[in-house]
């Protein structure tokens, strides 16, 4: 029996949208399921106060239309959430992708049946058949609640950032808790101080952040990203994070002192991720990374006014950029303000939630309502929230007990006919998301349309290129600082019990995609391509 699909989507953020776009350029019959009750992925959830985008817009955005890239005009430097969404709108509307997207739809299960070679996906408005699943659930999709007991005793209200009510939260006059301070904290605390009472941050890790230096975008400056968007994207595609700037060949122990605090500061006035770019090595090299850390950590002391709190917020215990860095408007200055406490909750412990606020070991912060800015369980919580099964009724969770494994972060062993946009050891969060996300739907894109031409119906990664790759995965992360930082969401740490695996492929996004070319241009090496009427097993021995 043919399935009723050739392809089912998951998901209609960024990844979802230009998969069902390339799907339908290849003629192939394609549905997106999609939980929320609208586009745009993790914006369409992550409505927090001051949600928005930490690559700058005209960027964050769709290469593959040039008709689209003149015709939408960014009206910041960093977009912020609803300025996303209302542009994913448009994209669904200007290729007409609605008619082909099911929203509120929730994937409970899906299984590949080997006998049929198609995928059976269960969801919450039931069952369909296809032959191949895509997933595009994001890599910062499943929210991460801590197990902090006492909650549900809790009297007033609590929210997670990634699940914030779309009608909004009004904090005016009351008493307001943020638990975290990564790049989500780092939005929302400085928002929230001036709405809420009185604020109170808990802390457990110092971050180090870049300012912002958001506003308007110009349309002079506009004008002149869309005269030069063929340069633009040539640089993005050949760069290591799919930024669209070039990394300072010049290492940062080479200058004299003097100079190289010029061009930190010079990068600091600019501010945004460029920052670390100023000098080749800040992510190579130990005593290079100590040059940036010390010159944020003295920003920082300059501009918290009370010198025992900023030294609680100054970063002692990894180095800059080795977690995600943050940018942010007004953050460190927010703690000047009277109504806004910082709690050190790794010198005074959170013990549990009372009904009337937070108990540490110090005693109760009394709280009207709590906000949990503690971030995801990161690339691999998406997938397997989707409770996949594979060819021989492995579950994807039991699969990856001790961590993910993937080919390329596109494939996986044990479960053919599934294709993961940016998958675990793929560059995914190191880099600029839409880079990422358009690179993988175009190869998957070629793929489909290869495996058609060649009468292909099967298509499996080998587990030996999968544990190749996972070698080298590893290996590019640790040419890096970047593994040091135990307590990074890159290692999962932030989830208690996840496997501590370095999760995004650090080997930089130009040498990634030679990677993925050079696999397809060989045949799509690494992987076992069965024809139609052809046993599986046979395959693989050819």
């Amino acid at each position: 029996m043919e399935p009723e699909f050739d392809a089912v989507v998951i998901g209609a953020g960024f990844a979802g949208l230009y998969m069902l776009h390339r799907l339908r350029k290849l003629g192939m019959r394609a549905v997106v399921l999609e939980q929320g009750d609208g586009v745009g992925g993790t914006w369409y959830w992550n409505r927090y106060p001051g949600a928005r985008c930490d690559s700058e817009s005209y960027y964050y955005c769709y290469s593959f239309s040039k008709e689209l890239e003149q015709e939408w005009t960014w009206t910041e430097r960093y977009p912020s959430h609803p300025e996303i969404r209302a542009y994913l709108e448009h994209v669904t509307d200007r290729f007409g992708l609605r008619e082909d997207i099911r929203f509120g739809v929730r994937v409970t299960g899906a299984g590949f049946d080997e006998d049929t070679r198609t995928w059976t996906v269960d969801s919450t408005s039931g069952e369909l058949r296809c032959r191949f699943l895509i997933t595009a659930v994001g890599c910062l999709s499943t929210a991460n609640v801590p197990d902090i007991p006492g909650l549900d005793s809790f009297d007033g209200r609590w929210f997670h950032t990634g699940r914030w009510p779309h009608e909004g939260v009004d904090v005016r006059g009351r008493r307001v808790g943020i638990v975290g301070t990564g790049s989500t904290g780092i939005q929302a605390i400085p928002v929230v101080a001036e709405q809420a009472a009185h604020l109170t941050v808990f802390q457990r890790t110092a971050n180090y952040s870049i300012p912002a230096r958001n506003g308007p975008l110009a349309a002079a400056e506009s004008d002149a990203y869309k005269r030069d968007y063929a340069e633009i994207r040539e640089v993005q595609a050949n760069s290591t994070n799919g930024h669209p700037f070039v990394v300072s060949t010049q290492s940062a122990l080479e200058p004299e002192p003097a100079e190289r605090e010029r061009i930190y500061a010079d990068a600091w006035e600019r501010g945004g991720l460029r920052f670390r770019a100023a000098f080749s090595d800040v992510l190579a090299d130990a005593d290079a990374n100590e040059t940036a850390s010390d010159f944020i950590r003295d920003r920082i002391r300059e501009v918290v006014d009370d010198p025992e709190t900023a030294e609680k917020l100054v970063p002692t215990d990894h180095g800059f950029a080795t977690k995600r860095p943050p940018i942010d408007t007004h953050y460190f200055e927010t703690y000047n303000r009277d109504d806004v406490e910082l709690v050190d909750v790794r010198a005074t412990p959170i013990e549990e939630i009372v009904p009337e606020g937070v108990r540490t070991s110090d005693g109760v912060y009394e709280l009207d309502d709590i906000v949990f800015a503690t971030g995801f369980d990161a690339l691999t919580g998406p997938l397997l929230g989707l409770n996949l099964t594979g060819s021989d009724g492995t579950s994807l969770r039991e699969l990856w007990t001790y961590g993910p494994r993937t080919y390329l972060g596109l494939g996986i062993h044990g479960f053919p006919n599934l294709f993961t946009i940016t998958g675990p050891f793929s560059p995914s969060v190191l880099t600029n998301m839409p880079t990422s996300i358009e690179q993988h739907v175009d190869w998957i894109a070629r793929c489909l349309e290869h495996l058609r031409a060649q009468g292909v119906d099967r298509i499996e990664a080998e587990r030996s290129a999968e544990i190749a790759w996972a070698e080298h995965t590893q290996e590019a992360a640790d040419a890096t600082l970047l593994p040091r930082a135990s307590s990074s969401w890159y290692l999962g740490a932030n989830v208690p019990g996840k496997p501590k695996v370095f999760m995004p492929y650090a080997g930089g996004f130009a040498r990634y995609t030679r990677t993925c070319d050079e696999v397809a241009t060989d045949g799509y090496r690494g992987f076992v391509l069965t024809p139609a009427g052809r046993p599986a097993d046979e395959a693989l021995a050819g």
